[in-house]
């Protein structure tokens, strides 16, 4: 009876979005499409897809990726229960312990498929895992360095690319520099959505010891630099990415000028994610 239940669809998918398959899919399509268009130049990609390293590579980065979630929702459960009622999983999906457990057991099988790849790697992950476990444990609940600490791990992830292949081209870390920008803009508006129940838990982020009004600034700010940055990298590769950034960045200024319920700022973090997504398409047309 146990066990038919664990079987039902509403089960599967509950547990999907607590490790936010969603997210993890865009995580491996990312690493796939940069060794296929950004180091291969979009004509071996048979090559890459049928590479078994590659694919275990890939699959370690989405493993300690799920276990970065678990652990996340895990130290959460008190503040989700005032921000996000209604998608709280831990304890009522599964046990806290099996939580844990499932954390520590994702992240040694990550950091051993690192290992068997080249040691290397296994230190890129053990790093990657430890750091997220900080993150979920102390380091979100600081003004601004867990937000730093995430976009940096983002951006690592298109490192490991480059790592794997021994190819640390100038195309690869100029992707890294815009996934790292994006997900620090995305965090800090995160902070802003669940002021409320970090507030309540004694968190000390950025919207929380500076205000709402003064985040924004410093978000603009972050904007212009992100835009200038990427800018300058890719205006020699594209004319077209550009224009395109502009115009995405403008949308965002303006959307977040404009913020002031929880609703619009979950709203802006969607969109840095369409942003991302749309960052990682564009990598077909380099």
């Amino acid at each position: 009876m146990q066990i038919a239940s664990l079987a039902k669809p509403s089960y599967v998918f509950n547990y999907l979005k607590m490790i936010r398959a969603l997210n993890l899919l865009m995580v491996g399509l990312t690493q796939y499409l940069t060794a296929i268009f950004l180091l291969g130049g979009g004509n071996n990609w048979q090559e890459i897809i049928k590479d078994k390293g590659f694919f275990l590579m890939v699959s370690a980065t989405v493993i300690i990726t799920s276990a970065g979630y678990l652990i996340n929702d895990y130290y959460d459960i008190k503040i989700d229960y005032v921000n996000k009622p209604d998608r709280v999983q831990v304890g009522r999906l599964l046990k806290r312990r099996w939580v844990i457990a499932g954390h520590t057991t994702l992240n040694l099988l990550g950091i051993a498929i690192g290992f068997y790849i080249s040691p290397v790697i296994g230190i890129i992950n053990f790093f990657a895992a430890f750091f997220l476990w900080l993150y979920s444990n102390l380091l979100k609940r600081l003004p601004f360095v867990g937000n730093l600490v995430i976009a940096m791990l983002t951006g690592l992830t298109l490192f490991l690319v480059g790592e794997y292949f021994g190819e640390k081209e100038y195309l690869v870390f100029t992707y890294a520099v815009f996934s790292g920008f994006i997900t620090l803009i995305r965090e800090i508006i995160k902070d802003m959505e669940d002021l409320k129940g970090d507030e309540r838990f004694g968190c000390k982020t950025l919207p929380i010891i500076w205000g709402i009004a003064n985040t924004k600034k410093f978000i603009y700010l972050i904007i212009l630099i992100f835009g200038i940055t990427v800018m300058l990298m890719i205006g020699s590769i594209s004319v077209v990415l550009p224009i395109a950034l502009t115009v995405t960045l403008i949308f965002l200024i303006f959307g977040l000028a404009k913020a002031d319920t929880v609703r619009e700022y979950h709203r802006l973090s969607t969109f840095c994610k369409v942003i991302m997504l749309l960052g990682v398409i564009s990598m077909i047309w380099i």
